[in-house]
């Protein structure tokens, strides 16, 4: 399949058909679940492999998930909040999918039952297809989704959200060893790879003016392009990415480069958990157990069992 060079118009602001679209679906980052579900049977195994074996693949400290202001404390809703019943699919690695035994697990799995202890509920965690998640809310044959939903005007409408515990970010990766400076000015000329269509290439098209875009149609030739030095740098989700640099395919070529970046109108709004609406006793409770989990370092603990390498 062959790249698309992008003309970039000075001043023009430019808004891809798919940023359009996504806003309209109820998932979060169309990006992540295309790539990192065709993964799922690679990542499943690196999951598994990682909690007997793990790699040391940065040489410092990654820097750790924490979205609550050590000021502000939410109070525990007063009562027995009963049996919590947590839905969740099972086709979103890391995040939920069933590993080599059939056995339900993933970053929001494991998340969802840290919630429970430390709210000292008792709670449930039920498997359903994607698209039934919603709609099993509102029927009230659940209490709280945890997968990975979008929430768009149309959705929010229908459910009450928990504060984020975790984002979807764009990032650059570059060849190990580059002097690039991952900036609009330090990037200016050079070739960078993209997904055709993709709000990663719309940030870019609106955002780094001199860019010199090559607009690939899928995830693994716009990586593989930066892989066989055909482009500079490449542009695109954080958390595949992550997985990627991790992999064999990368054939450990390359690295995160620059800051992160992390704009609601590209990139969404982050990973919550949605309660019925009107529920507010419980989405209470959640915005009460995630910081306290972010402050005994369970949050943490969590991240980087699941991730290769830390994408932020």
């Amino acid at each position: 399949m062959i790249p698309v060079l992008i003309e970039k118009v000075p001043g023009k602001k430019t808004e891809s058909f798919a940023v359009k679209t996504s806003r309209s679906v109820f998932f979060l980052g169309v990006t992540v679940v295309l790539v990192v579900s065709s993964m799922l049977p690679a990542v499943a195994q690196r999951i598994e492999q990682r909690n007997t074996a793990p790699t040391a693949l940065q040489s410092s400290a990654p820097a750790l998930p924490n979205f609550w202001d050590p000021r502000s404390r939410p109070e525990k809703p007063a009562g027995d909040l009963g049996n919590i019943r947590f839905l969740t699919s099972g086709d979103f690695p890391p995040f939920n999918f069933l590993d080599s035994s059939g056995r339900l697990t993933g970053f929001n799995v494991d998340l969802a039952r840290a919630i429970c202890e430390e709210l000292k509920a008792t709670c449930t965690i039920q498997m359903r297809p994607f698209e039934d998640l919603v709609s099993a809310l509102t029927d009230r044959r659940g209490d709280a989704v945890i997968a990975g939903l979008a929430y768009p005007p149309e959705l929010r409408a229908k459910v009450d959200i928990s504060s984020v515990y975790l984002t979807a970010p764009g990032r650059f990766i570059a060849p190990n060893g580059t002097s690039l400076i991952a900036t609009p000015e330090g990037l200016a000329g050079r070739w960078i790879s993209v997904v055709s269509g993709s709000a990663h290439e719309a940030f870019m098209l609106d955002h780094f003016d001199g860019a010199r875009l090559v607009a690939y149609p899928n995830e693994a030739s716009a990586r593989n392009a930066l892989r066989d030095g055909t482009v500079d740098v490449h542009f695109g989700d954080a958390i595949g990415l992550a997985f990627w640099l991790a992999g064999e395919a990368s054939h450990r070529c390359c690295r995160f480069l620059g800051d992160l970046y992390l704009d609601s109108a590209y990139f969404g709004d982050g990973f919550r958990i949605a309660v019925a609406k009107g529920n507010r006793k419980l989405r209470q409770a959640l915005d009460y157990a995630l910081p306290r989990l972010a402050e005994s370092g369970m949050l943490s603990e969590l991240y980087l069992r699941y991730f290769p390498i830390g994408y932020y």
